[in-house]
């Protein structure tokens, strides 16, 4: 799962950085403002890369995406992008465990074989 997880969270990093130049040029919004909404989405995302394997992560995870949705009081595109995001989370982690239940349940076959 933390593989999945991870690649989604770089995947909004970039996402979220192509957004913030696009908001740039369609919104009203200063420029300072798109880039501390945009810039700390980003950083969060990397970050909570490294955190996905300890305790609360995929939790803190939730927690990002919800504040992305919320993030479009600042940045109305963000609504829908962190509509999306959360549609991306849910799926990385529902498949990501389904995807680790088979490989412990492989592992343990190949064990047993021998």
């Amino acid at each position: 799962m933390r593989t999945l997880c991870a690649s989604t969270l770089i995947g909004e990093f970039f996402v979220i950085g192509f957004a913030g130049l696009v908001a740039m040029q369609l919104t009203d919004l200063s420029r300072a403002t798109i880039w501390i909404v945009s810039g700390i989405a980003m950083l969060l995302s990397v970050l909570l890369c490294g955190m996905l394997s300890r305790p609360g992560g995929v939790q803190l995870g939730w927690a990002l995406q919800i504040a992305l949705i919320a993030s479009g009081l600042v940045v109305p595109t963000m609504y829908f992008l962190g509509a999306v995001f959360a549609a991306l989370w849910w799926a990385s982690v529902h498949y990501g465990r389904k995807i680790d239940e088979a490989k412990a349940r492989f592992a343990a076959e190949s064990a047993a074989a021998g």
